[in-house]
């Protein structure tokens, strides 16, 4: 079953027993705490956990690869083709990149961008029942590059497609800043939801507050101990 993701909370809250009727319609042998889990794994990627504030909060970025040229004095043109393989050809003027992170607001357009280029060029793309939802996984369309820019790592895509399927609009050229903005101030809100079943149901240890928790001090002691090493 893939489970609806939702931007705001009241929508969550809202559909929460809707979703897990259908959940045991589609799986027998289950329990509640198991769609819980599936919960946290849909939603987790977008928080992290706050030491200071001893909270979770949220973390809606993704880290991606910006693709460029290097100062050379030959002049030339590269496709960044190969980011994903890791290869080059000799002959072309070698293409970099660096790895920075942007907001998923950002990543949204980046692939809006994308899908709204491939259907200019294909004027039928959106012809009959199809929308800009059906082309926003596409391995071509999301992994082209032209030139220089973002190069997409189709593996780690597949992790936000729920986001992107419930934030992308059907039609258009533009993301909305408004519905990001209620997504950022209810992802927190939808995550205490959830650990609160999890703690109801006896399983806090599966909660994503306790594994953001921990994967937050496993940062920490490598940190240390990377440190110690350099020392």
């Amino acid at each position: 079953m893939e489970l609806p993701f939702y931007l705001n909370f009241k929508d969550f809250e809202r559909h929460y027993y809707d979703n897990l009727e259908k959940w045991f319609e589609e799986y027998y042998n289950t329990n509640e705490t198991d769609y819980l889990k599936a919960l946290v794994a849909l939603y987790s990627p977008y928080l992290y956990y706050n030491f200071t504030e001893n909270k979770l909060k949220a973390d809606a970025f993704i880290e991606i690869k910006d693709c460029f040229f290097p100062y050379h004095e030959r002049i030339g043109i590269s496709f960044c083709t190969d980011c994903e393989k890791g290869n080059s050809s000799k002959k072309a003027l070698n293409q970099i990149f660096e790895f920075k992170n942007i907001s998923m607001m950002e990543y949204a357009q980046h692939i809006l961008d994308k899908v709204n280029k491939y259907c200019s060029k294909n004027h039928n793309a959106l012809n009959g029942n199809k929308n800009i939802l059906d082309y926003i996984n596409d391995h071509n369309i999301v992994t082209s590059v032209d030139g220089v820019g973002y190069c997409i790592s189709y593996n780690r895509h597949q992790k936000v497609i729920p986001f992107l399927k419930a934030y992308l609009p059907y039609y258009g050229q533009t993301v909305n800043m408004e519905t990001y903005k209620d997504f950022i101030f209810s992802i927190v809100d939808i995550a205490e939801f959830i650990d609160q079943k999890l703690k109801t149901v006896r399983a806090f240890e599966h909660s994503i507050h306790h594994q953001s928790r921990a994967e937050a001090n496993f940062k920490v002691q490598m940190s240390h101990q990377f440190l110690s090493l350099c020392n």
